[in-house]
């Protein structure tokens, strides 16, 4: 492992703001959202109406979140018109970018955890609790089934994503406890502990972006020197692997797993340039179907 820090390679070969550039524009669009959904409460300029749920832009675009909808579904409300077509628009979006590029640019929690995440290896805290990843897709499926029971959209109600959104732009309130609560865990109990291995959006979204046409792919893999910074910031580093390492192996470069965020870090982090966004037909045709398929799981 490198002693430096994560991206000190990067920065001395392509400056700060290249080695910066995926992650400031993450922060760009996270801030920009969240500017539109305050102008209306804070400045009556009413630009966007609503929240991550749901909401409406200009009087004129509905956008709704279809795990939201789902659980409503479940619940046994039929939602109006304007909720089921602003639910095919977020649903065609997400398909085509990757279902988890909710979680790395939309998400307000997200700033929180990679704060704790950064804190953490500033602060050299080691060890941390060990949790399967796949323990977010129990927790997806027992907040659906919860949907189901009760007959309300139950999960809701304290979802820290949905908490946080709806605190900033009402008044946090109660939500200052379980956002604080997740920044902690994530802190000092286990490392990327809610994103990566407990939030069922995160689960829902990875589902849902699965065979997205954008993937990060380590197109010039030949040329890594095995710093492994991206594995260092990667939110999911069980997905580089496969692409990376699997050169001779009959695996193609394109990280092909539903669980990557397209956050661009590896990109910004590394000085070889050995990662860049492209499509999931970068593939070569010769590393055959099956065994990128079998990558493709085992970054799951």
């Amino acid at each position: 492992m490198n002693s430096k820090r994560p991206g000190a390679e990067a920065v001395a070969a392509k400056g700060w703001i290249a080695a910066h550039q995926w992650l400031l524009a993450r922060r760009l669009c996270q801030a920009a959202i969240l500017a539109l959904f305050l102008l209306g409460p804070l400045a009556a300029v009413w630009i966007v109406k609503g929240n991550l749920a749901y909401s409406l832009t200009l009087d004129t675009l509905p956008l709704t979140d279809p795990y939201v909808l789902l659980q409503s579904l479940l619940a046994g409300h039929w939602p109006e018109q304007l909720a089921l077509i602003g639910v095919v628009i977020v649903v065609a979006f997400y398909f085509l970018v990757g279902g988890r590029v909710y979680c790395a640019w939309v998400c307000p929690i997200n700033p929180l955890t990679d704060l704790a995440g950064w804190l953490r290896r500033r602060l050299g805290i080691k060890g941390s609790a060990h949790i399967a990843r796949s323990s977010r897709y129990w927790i997806l499926a027992m907040t659906l089934l919860l949907a189901a029971l009760t007959g309300s959209i139950a999960w809701e109600l304290v979802n820290p994503v949905s908490m946080l959104h709806r605190g900033l732009i009402f008044g946090l309130g109660a939500a200052w406890t379980v956002v604080l609560a997740v920044f902690l865990f994530d802190l000092f109990v286990m490392s990327r502990g809610w994103c990566g291995h407990l939030c069922p959006v995160g689960a829902f979204y990875s589902l849902l972006g699965k065979g997205s046409p954008l993937r990060v792919t380590a197109s010039k893999r030949a040329a890594c020197n095995d710093c492994m910074d991206c594995f260092e910031v990667c939110p999911e580093p069980q997905v580089i692997r496969p692409a990376l390492k699997g050169a001779g192996k009959g695996v193609g470069p394109v990280i092909l797993a539903g669980n990557c965020t397209n956050c661009g870090r590896c990109i910004d982090v590394c000085s070889k340039n050995v990662f860049a966004f492209g499509l999931r037909s970068d593939n070569p045709p010769e590393n055959g179907t099956q065994s990128t398929r079998q990558a493709a799981s085992s970054g799951n």
